[in-house]
């Protein structure tokens, strides 16, 4: 290791933070992550498990104020509200609304595409030597839409993801169930899209990489974060459940848990927690090949070794509350419609939290010249774009910037 190595500590155990670290490690860093439930049990763990390349469109495009009303007041969308939240929540979703307009929708879905066309690549990158490569698969990624005149109402999207490459082939009628016959009589056009994938188990990939991490020489701590510690010309310091703990740089990538982190900072930063849903059907009969969105209820179903994840779903309703049952019971009801032949042994089901910004970007960057560096706020991309923001972030504390422009992403974007 170099005499100039400094000592790194990650906040956060997900992929954002377990990429980070293994990037520092590979530039040479003393690193140390604490989290304090350890690796790949938050968000990372109940993802939809997609390496989403072409999800750069974000949720804010023109129209959503006026449609967004509607879909919490209708118990069939997949948009759900806690109303008890909304006096918190306010502030936050006027900020998030004024984007829906289509110059924002196309500076958003841009800066978004830098961090998510290439993420087979950067998966591939991440886990090159490595045994956890074993949970990454390439794969198409499957649109299924009732109708034709259904994916015509989302060509606002489609005329997005084609700027930035990505041309679906269309399948109708009959040939929607040769290609994928677990596909009921609901599902009549699919968007097949190539250069995409998935991962078979996304709580065990992060945790098989950070077992690599500490093979690697790294260490992984279980506490957890009560304050930072910043002062001018001195070293971060982190003050842990275990005491105080001394780095010469610290990177905040604790998902939705940032927001409190980054106040003691100054800066007061507009993050949301969009609680997402899944149920996983273990020994799975009648389930798609590969991943497919299921755009009436806004899921993915995707095969992992567990069973059959289906994922997605949208919750505004803060950090502290528990599951909804509506969320729940509107999931296994669209899982039914889609696929009408699927046969399973028993379902599992999880809840979490997505980050979620106003501007629907991540915070990348060093918050002034304290030493703290920010890596959170992906909202649904936090497995995609994780293995790229945690390679751009070990960049810019080893000294080995990126080519990217990282404005967009600056944590100070929001003012304080």
């Amino acid at each position: 290791m170099s005499s100039m190595a400094k000592h790194v500590i990650v906040i956060g155990a997900g992929i954002v933070g377990v990429s980070t670290a293994i990037w520092l490690r590979r530039f040479g860093q003393d690193v140390t992550i604490v989290d304090r439930d350890g690796p790949g049990q938050g968000t990372s763990f109940g993802n939809a498990g997609l390496l989403a390349a072409g999800s750069m469109v974000p949720v804010t495009t023109p129209g959503l104020i006026t449609k967004a009303p509607k879909m919490v007041l209708d118990p069939g969308s997949p948009l759900f509200l806690r109303w008890s939240y909304l006096p918190r929540l306010a502030p936050w979703l006027v900020r998030y609304l004024k984007h829906a307009n289509d110059r924002d929708a196309r500076r958003i879905a841009s800066d978004l595409a830098d961090m998510t066309t290439d993420t087979v690549d950067q998966h591939f990158a991440l886990t090159e030597g490595l045994a956890a490569r074993a949970f990454l698969c390439k794969s198409d990624y499957v649109y299924a839409y009732g109708t034709r005149a259904d994916f015509e109402k989302d060509q606002y999207a489609w005329a997005l993801r084609r700027e930035h490459g990505f041309i679906p082939s269309l399948i109708e009628g009959a040939a929607v169930q040769e290609f994928e016959p677990c596909f009921g009589p609901s599902i009549t056009c699919l968007a097949v899209v190539k250069d995409h994938g998935f991962v078979t188990n996304p709580g065990g990939y992060v945790a098989a990489l950070a077992r690599e991490f500490e093979q690697m020489g790294g260490r992984v701590v279980k506490a957890t974060v009560e304050d930072i510690e910043t002062q001018e010309n001195a070293a971060p310091r982190l003050i842990t459940s275990l005491g105080l703990m001394e780095a010469d740089s610290i990177v905040i990538a604790s998902g939705a848990w940032s927001k409190s982190l980054m106040a003691r900072l100054g800066l007061k930063i507009p993050l949301e927690s969009e609680r997402g849903y899944h149920i996983v059907m273990t020994n799975p009969s009648g389930a798609p090949r590969q991943p497919c969105m299921i755009t009436s209820g806004k899921f993915v179903a995707t095969p992992m070794q567990m069973g059959l994840r289906c994922a997605g779903i949208v919750e505004l309703g803060g950090l502290e509350a528990g599951p909804s049952e509506a969320p729940f019971a509107l999931l296994r009801r669209k899982i039914a419609e889609a696929f009408p032949n699927l046969a399973f042994d028993r379902e599992e089901t999880w809840m979490g939290h997505r980050p979620a910004t106003t501007d629907s970007l991540p915070l990348i960057g060093e918050v002034r010249n304290t030493g703290v560096f920010t890596a959170f706020g992906h909202q649904h991309i936090g497995l995609t774009a994780g293995p790229k923001t945690g390679r751009l972030v070990a960049g810019l504390i080893a000294d080995q910037p990126s080519n990217l422009n990282l404005t967009p992403f600056s944590p100070h974007r929001f003012g304080h």
